[in-house]
């Protein structure tokens, strides 16, 4: 069943992307640029850049790394290092090879900040899918209280909402390029979290 699911999400994603091809999109995009460059005011912009900057290569690596180092020494988590490294590994190369297959240009209507590269689907948005995503199920587990797994969750949505619409704030990405991260990184880290699973069920019974 969760293979037919998995299909079903890539085959939604061809069809974005599809439209994103053909530019069907554009109205969509549009209006919803406008409304986000709505708010813009020097206090918001600065907290854009700040989310934009958190979820970049520069913060999301060395913090993926003290997350990796915490599992393995401070948890004895080693297994959950090879999905925390493959999952974030997995998604900068899917993202990049998305970007070069499809090479959409970015937007080019009022520009807050400046970005090079590709656009669809956008690098912040799935890695902050990616790595919040992953981050909530393997801290699921070892949280003592449904009150904490609240917070966890509500922390996680929040910092993959905020990230993907810095994007769209600064004028770097339009909304389906972030809609497409956020797509992609989900049928992402479903696919390894479920092969995580096997992958421990035939451990455990191999040892049984």
């Amino acid at each position: 069943m969760w293979v037919l699911l998995l299909l079903l999400a890539l085959a939604g994603f061809g069809g974005l992307s599809l439209l994103v091809q053909r530019d069907s999109l554009k109205q969509f995009d549009l209006s919803i640029i406008h409304a986000v460059q709505g708010w813009e005011n020097d206090w918001l912009t600065r907290i854009a850049n700040g989310l934009s900057y958190f979820g970049s290569s520069k913060i999301a690596v060395p913090f993926s790394l003290v997350i990796a180092v915490l599992l393995a020494v401070a948890f004895k988590h080693r297994r959950e290092i090879v999905l925390f490294i493959a999952a974030l590994l997995g998604s900068w190369m899917l993202n990049e090879t998305l970007k070069a297959l499809y090479q959409r240009a970015r937007p080019d209507i009022h520009r807050i900040a400046t970005e090079g590269g590709f656009s669809f689907p956008s690098g912040h948005s799935m890695s902050a899918f990616t790595l919040y995503g992953i981050l909530t199920f393997l801290l699921w587990r070892h949280l003592p209280t449904k009150r904490w797994r609240i917070a966890l969750i509500a922390f996680s949505l929040f910092m993959i909402l905020c990230i993907g619409l810095s994007r769209i704030y600064l004028g770097v990405h339009y909304p389906s390029d972030v809609l497409g991260g956020y797509w992609v990184s989900a049928c992402w880290i479903t696919l390894c979290i479920r092969l995580f699973l096997i992958w421990q069920r035939r451990t455990a019974a191999g040892r049984a």
